[in-house]
Formats: structure tokens, C-alpha cells, sequence
């Protein structure tokens, strides 16, 4: 279970829903379903992120890792209602932000396999292959664009964790960042005629590190 400097951070109100979900890449009207659940033609769907409807406007950086969970599977098209009763039963063993934790991910999946096989029409978390236990894609994409530390999610890589791009809420009040500088500030430049040397010379950045920052803002041109 989490200690209470862990619920500290993994609780700390970092996003606005728009700004969440912008980083996310996922619209914003999708991240509050997730987070307070909706009603669709006379039918009520809980929340998946949130325990119960909150209403919250702000977005804690433990929702928002959970969130970026979500993420790959709605890639994929899984229904994330079923996700739902999977994310209540691993609640119950590692406190409010399970898929934030990297214990069930590395140490556990064999409980993950249980509480996967335990529910009915469950997506696939972990899977069997070549005889050992492994995860699900979805769930190694989330893992590779997460750093862990003692356990808990403490950065986001959204292009993966190879790439220099991070969303880490100590820095930028949490905005994406390359070596410190916002992508977003990066692509105001480029667009605003900037030459690609006065970047890469004026902000100490690499021409890799410019253009990871551009494929971030700008994933319909990769």
C-alpha cells in the first residue's frame, strides 16, 4: 500500500481537464468520461479512472498516469468499461491508483493474471507466451512511456522512454518538455520562422531533441 508521501505526490492537482487531455492526445470531452463516468440514452456508465462521480475539474497526476494507461487501449478500441471491474479489484490491493504502480506490472503478474481471469469479458492485461507471463501490448506500450520510481509513476514519455520528450509535474507545472524547454514553445518558434540553428545553439538543444519535440506537437506530420 502506498504511503502518505507517496498519495501526496501520486494526489497533487497538477492538470485542468483540457490541458490533461491536451497532452494526453485524447479529446477532452473522452478524459471526463473516464474521470466522472456519463449517461447515454437513459443508460448510467461509472467512471473507469475515479472510484465514484466527483466532478473534479482538476486532473491529479495519478489520474492523469492512469489516464495515459487508457490511452493504449482505446488505440486499440477495447471498450474501457471493461476495464472497469479490472481496475476496482487491483484498487483493493494497491490503493487508489493501481495502474500508477509499478509493483503489478513487474512483480505481480501473476495476481494480475488471477484478477484478469476473475472477471467476466476481462481485456487482456497479461498474457502467456513461450511459456512465461508477459504483458498485454497495451500495457508494455504504457509501461515503456513510464518511468517508475520506488514504485510509482513519476514521469511520462509520451514518444516512449528512448525519446527526450517528458511530462514530469515538477517541471513546467507539468507541460511536456525537452531538457526543460516546452514543446509547445519549441513549435511556437519553428512556426514563427525561428531558424532550426538558433534553436538548436540558443536552447542547448540537439537536432534530435528539437525534432522529437516537433513530432510531440505535430504527430499528423510524423
Amino acid at each position: 500500500m502506498m504511503t502518505h508521501v507517496d498519495a501526496e505526490l501520486l494526489d497533487r492537482e497538477t492538470y485542468t481537464v483540457p490541458d490533461a487531455a491536451r497532452f494526453l492526445r485524447v479529446p477532452a470531452k473522452t478524459l471526463t468520461r473516464w474521470l466522472d463516468g456519463y449517461t447515454l440514452r437513459g443508460t448510467d456508465y461509472p467512471p473507469v479512472i475515479r472510484p465514484e462521480p466527483t466532478s473534479q475539474s482538476l486532473v491529479t497526476w495519478g489520474e492523469f498516469i492512469e489516464a495515459a494507461y487508457l490511452r493504449e487501449y482505446r488505440a486499440l478500441d477495447v471498450p474501457l468499461q471493461r476495464i472497469r471491474p479490472v481496475i476496482d479489484r487491483l484498487r483493493e490491493t494497491y490503493g487508489r491508483y493501481p495502474l500508477a504502480n509499478e509493483r503489478p506490472w513487474v512483480m505481480d503478474r501473476e495476481l494480475v493474471k488471477k484478477v484478469q481471469d476473475s472477471v467476466e469479458d476481462s481485456p487482456q492485461l497479461v498474457v502467456i507466451r513461450s511459456g512465461q507471463l508477459v504483458l498485454a501490448r497495451p500495457v508494455e506500450n504504457f509501461v515503456h512511456k513510464v518511468d517508475f520510481d520506488n514504485m510509482l509513476a513519476r514521469r511520462y514519455r509520451p514518444l516512449g522512454r528512448l525519446e527526450p520528450v517528458v511530462v514530469d509535474p515538477d517541471l513546467a507545472f507539468g507541460a511536456p518538455t525537452v531538457r526543460g524547454i516546452r514543446t509547445e514553445t519549441i513549435l511556437e518558434l519553428v512556426r514563427a520562422g525561428e531558424p532550426f540553428e538558433s534553436l538548436t545553439e540558443g536552447y542547448d538543444l540537439t537536432p534530435d531533441e528539437v525534432l522529437a519535440a516537433l513530432r510531440y506537437e505535430m504527430p499528423e506530420a510524423a
